[in-house]
């Protein structure tokens, strides 16, 4: 029987020679998971956006706000998803050469501070119909650390240059043209007329112009620019989620052929990171930490002229903690005594 669910498709680990299927989660602005999908392996991130919103329009819930990605951001979808009144949060890229996207870019005008690590400046682009409302964030720490990356970068492709010895009009040798095809030095090298190459101080220059930033747009303008800066970040919570699956629930390898099997096994995992998350909200520690410390309750078993005993270590005051902010009764001392008669 030909599989049509188990498919080679657009593996976010780039490994196009396995099968695959596709699984989508929504989450709470908590964090928390309410609903999981799963697709064939070859369905593309973009073609599931109706499906999606049809399901969460299916809730009756008031008012939807989806907050998605750069590659999400096609025109289509974002009218898309302001039907029946609902808007959305999207990431914009800043390197597309959209019209739009470079007005906002280089829209003069002051950040307003936020906390240490984020400022805003609302930027408003065309008028009418055709307005859009965009976001620039900008992190001064990340601005700081991606400026650092590149200077190392810069240092050492100054250096591999050197080594070259090249010499003008001369094809390129081997090194040379690892040198230029690199993913991470190649856009800083430029080609000179008698074939050199050297370093594109330009290329460089172009690049600090997007140092801790990122462009957001939105439909919704009754949010302020916090709120839809916070909003997107709750992206992060959903790679969060996707990261707990498959290492801490560990999601995969997944040894099932059935796609019946696989999606209870997709449910079963969702259903243990809801209960992970609910747990990290109401304890305010990380899964990790309350396995560290619950795993500290040990099961002693005692046995003194064949009268037999099981008794559980004592609760530490963290572990009393924990327990009852899960609601989770503790266990008693002695779970068994069997006395020799």
């Amino acid at each position: 029987m030909e599989d049509d669910f188990r498919l080679k498709g657009f593996s976010k680990d780039k490994r196009a020679d396995l099968l695959q299927v596709v699984i989508g989660l929504a989450v709470t602005r908590e964090g928390i998971p309410i609903r999981s999908w799963v697709w064939p392996g070859n369905t593309s991130d973009i073609s599931v956006v109706e499906e999606v919103k049809r399901d969460l329009n299916g809730w009756k819930l008031g008012r939807v706000i989806s907050v998605m990605d750069r590659g999400f951001s096609s025109e289509e979808n974002l009218r898309y998803l302001q039907r029946a009144g609902g808007h959305y949060i999207v990431g914009e890229k800043m390197r597309s050469g959209k019209g739009d996207t470079e007005e906002a870019l280089s829209r003069k005008g002051r950040y307003s501070p936020v906390r240490d690590n984020l400022h805003l400046k609302e930027i408003i682009v065309g008028e009418g119909e055709a307005r859009k409302r965009y976001v620039l964030v900008y992190n001064p720490q990340e601005a700081k650390r991606e400026k650092a990356k590149r200077d190392e970068i810069t240092k050492n492709l100054t250096e591999e240059l050197k080594s070259l010895k090249q010499l003008p009009s001369q094809a390129h040798t081997k090194a040379a043209c690892k040198l230029r095809a690199n993913p991470v030095y190649g856009k800083y090298i430029q080609q000179l007329k008698d074939g050199r190459l050297k370093l594109n101080k330009s290329a460089i220059e172009r690049e600090e112009r997007y140092d801790g930033k990122y462009l957001i747009r939105t439909s919704d303008d009754t949010l302020s620019s916090e709120d839809v800066a916070l909003g997107y970040k709750q992206l992060v919570d959903v790679e969060n989620a996707f990261r707990t699956l498959k290492t801490t629930l560990e999601l995969r390898p997944m040894y099932h052929r059935k796609e019946e099997r696989i999606r209870s096994h997709i449910f079963l995992c969702w259903l243990a990171l809801l209960l992970v998350r609910i747990a990290e909200r109401r304890t305010g520690m990380t899964c990790s930490k309350i396995r560290n410390e619950l795993e500290r309750i040990q099961l002693g078993h005692f046995s003194v002229n064949k009268n037999e005993v099981h008794k559980s270590t004592e609760l530490t005051v963290k572990q009393r903690e924990i327990l009852s902010k899960l609601k989770v009764e503790t266990p008693p001392t002695y779970f068994e005594i069997q006395q020799n008669t």
